[in-house]
């Protein structure tokens, strides 16, 4: 005989009561999308794990400091036991029966009336996976759905006609370290605008259908004018194609991003932004350099090094930074290393002040040079740097595992 199967439906709770019975781990990853529904949601526990108490305190919810007695469920629409006393969620799960109300129940899925599915969310979309209280494989099949709808494996065939230009940060070079967001918007581009340090690994997933239009910046070299990168970016959005700027690490971080919105927003052109992981923190992380670390430093600056410390276009307060005790990294500074660290040298920071360059960080090419701010120049030359590389100055760069 077939066992019989539940029933999948999407509950409105909007401005309706929820009770939660319970607030540990289970409670903690059950909560956020309750609070995401616009229900009235009390909890009931004498204790709660810190981050559920950080929700209340937030006032997402109202946690009241007990246990659960009966009468707590009266005019609620939805109930989770999620104690870990079997018989007090028998207790919760009887009361929530006798009010006509459905409840799930955490320890023993089968004795509750209601089953919480495998959800997950794709461009508006609310996945739930039900596997007949198997929670793995319905997690398991879940998780592939979304893989798959997240790179163009499946195609939403009722997909929407997405706007204008998505400004699209990919991360600081490995094809995996793009956000999930910014993964789907590129496997639904018309054209895609790219840059020299965006992963190339991504363009050649892209359907053969997709124009790819080389925004390259080589430093010291060749480079495509910003006006011909902004009006490609518009003519393509106005002709009714979906374009993705994709570009490396961050679009804000000395990425030129804003220039580009700004471009967008006065031919107006909608404009979706995406951020990316930056460069700055994330080369020197895969490198074996943390920015910051307890008792080390308590501050990190992110420095354009574009134009040297004596160029009338800095902007930059050298003799300030050199002050400081914390980090600098020094983004876009191989050709001028020599001179950030005479003039940070000049104004006070100690020429024996540890130093790490990491070239290509995150990619196959991958290198990490240590040195001292005195040598910086000579060691550069020395060990032919080339860009991309970013150069983390202070006592992190002395730390190792």
């Amino acid at each position: 005989m077939q066992a019989e199967q539940h029933y999948l439906a999407g509950l409105d709770l909007a401005g309706r009561r929820v009770v939660v019975v319970g607030a540990g781990t289970v409670a903690q990853r059950r909560l956020p999308r309750l609070v995401a529904s616009g229900a009235v949601i009390e909890v009931i526990s004498p204790e709660a794990t810190p981050a559920v108490e950080a929700m209340a305190t937030a006032g997402e919810f109202t946690w009241t400091r007990r246990t659960y007695a009966d009468g707590d469920l009266d005019g609620a629409w939805y109930v989770l036991a999620c104690t870990d006393d079997t018989d007090v969620n028998a207790a919760i799960t009887a009361e929530a029966e006798r009010n006509r109300v459905f409840c799930v129940r955490a320890d023993v899925a089968r004795l509750g009336t209601a089953v919480t599915p495998a959800v997950g969310e794709h461009d508006g979309l609310l996945l739930g996976v039900l596997a007949g209280g198997e929670h793995r494989r319905s997690a398991a099949v879940r998780n592939v759905v979304l893989d798959a709808l997240r790179e163009g494996v499946i195609t939403d065939v009722a997909e929407r006609q997405l706007p204008g230009v998505a400004l699209v940060g990919g991360g600081p070079g490995d094809p995996e370290l793009i956000t999930v967001r910014g993964r789907r918007l590129l496997a639904r581009a018309d054209v895609v605008v790219a840059d020299r340090l965006a992963p190339r690994e991504l363009l050649e997933e892209l359907p053969p259908n997709v124009l790819v239009v080389d925004a390259a910046k080589i430093p010291y070299g060749r480079a495509a004018s910003q006006d011909v990168i902004n009006s490609t970016l518009i003519e393509h959005a106005k002709a009714g194609k979906f374009v993705v700027r994709l570009k490396g690490g961050d679009s804000y971080v000395f990425g030129r991003g804003f220039e580009e919105l700004l471009a967008c927003a006065e031919a107006g052109v909608p404009v979706t932004v995406v951020p990316g992981v930056t460069s700055a923190f994330a080369v020197p992380a895969v490198g074996g350099v943390p920015v910051t670390h307890r008792g080390v430093a308590h501050e990190v600056v992110v420095v354009s090094g574009h134009v040297s410390p004596s160029d009338e276009r800095s902007l930059v307060d050298w003799p300030a930074l050199a002050k400081l005790r914390g980090t600098l990294v020094l983004m876009m500074a191989v050709e001028r290393a020599d001179a950030f660290a005479t003039t940070l040298i000049e104004h006070g920071r100690e020429p024996s002040t540890p130093v790490a360059v990491v070239q290509e960080g995150t990619t196959r090419a991958q290198r990490v040079v240590r040195t001292t701010l005195d040598k910086l120049g000579a060691t550069v030359t020395a060990e032919a740097i080339r860009p991309p590389a970013i150069i983390v100055i202070g006592e992190v760069a002395g730390l190792t595992p």
